[in-house]
């Protein structure tokens, strides 16, 4: 019994110790591994993606799109951080943005600013802008580190209060598994529980993001409209399949718009 009370205590302090706020939306989060541990994971799949993935090259308009549309967004939401005190959550990203040649309608992002967007949406996208709503949402993943928090609460639940090291030592596959199922990488093994929260916190996130670089952030409406009259069909992109319905999320944009709408600086 006195164990079993000792276990509890130190699960709830690591719990509580590795607890923060996300930003904008100030949502108190858990997080009990290590960001570098994490990002280091992050770039080693990302780059091994991109080396078994074709990768469209600087020069080719597509991609030279995505890396102007993710720098923008990304300095924008760096200026913010910096100019109220929370810079510290980027500080370590060494942001990147690819474009990969796949009809899948997809994105996804990695920790420490890692990106990557699938030509099968740019038919959705349609533009700039569009493409800055997909972008911005990915971004906002990795600046939440809602892939750290799904991992951390797989982890505790699957594995108990134990470190990302042991974890990886005792269990690799599953603990790859696991990271995998995070960050959504293109893995056929789905997402973690508690997805559909980010997804929500995502899109807001998104939005913000999105109007802090110069884009307008009613462009999310539009969007996720082409989206739903995409996805009306029997075969769900990639990008869906774990998602919030296109009519719930839609809506919820609309909620949100006019207070996205006072970051919106227009360029």
């Amino acid at each position: 019994m006195k164990t079993n009370r000792i276990i509890l205590l130190l699960t709830f302090l690591i719990m509580w110790t590795a607890c923060s706020r996300v930003p904008v939306s100030g949502r108190r989060q858990f997080r009990m591994l290590p960001e570098g541990m994490v990002s280091n994971m992050g770039t080693a799949n990302y780059h091994s993606f991109m080396e078994e993935h074709p990768v469209l090259p600087s020069g080719d308009p597509r991609a030279d799109m995505v890396h102007r549309t993710g720098d923008r967004i990304a300095n924008a939401v760096v200026d913010y951080l910096e100019n109220t005190g929370q810079a510290r959550r980027v500080r370590d990203f060494d942001w990147e943005f690819n474009l990969v040649e796949s009809e899948q309608v997809n994105a996804w992002a990695m920790p420490g600013g890692k990106v990557a967007i699938y030509t099968g949406i740019l038919d959705l996208t349609r533009d700039e802008e569009g493409l800055a709503v997909v972008m911005a949402h990915e971004i906002a993943h990795a600046v939440a580190r809602h892939g750290n928090e799904r991992m951390s609460q797989q982890l505790l639940i699957m594995m108990g209060a134990v470190s990302l090291e042991v974890a990886m030592q005792e269990k690799p596959e599953m603990t790859r598994d696991i990271f995998m199922m995070a960050y959504g990488a293109g893995s056929a093994l789905g997402s973690l529980a508690y997805s559909r929260q980010h997804e929500y916190e995502a899109d807001a996130l998104g939005m913000v993001f999105m109007a802090m670089a110069g884009y307008d952030p009613a462009r999310t409406i539009s969007f996720w409209e082409r989206m739903l009259g995409y996805s009306g069909g029997s075969d769900i992109p990639q990008f869906l399949s774990t998602h919030p319905s296109n009519e719930a999320r839609i809506q919820a944009a609309k909620d949100y718009l006019p207070e996205a709408m006072e970051y919106y600086k227009k360029i």
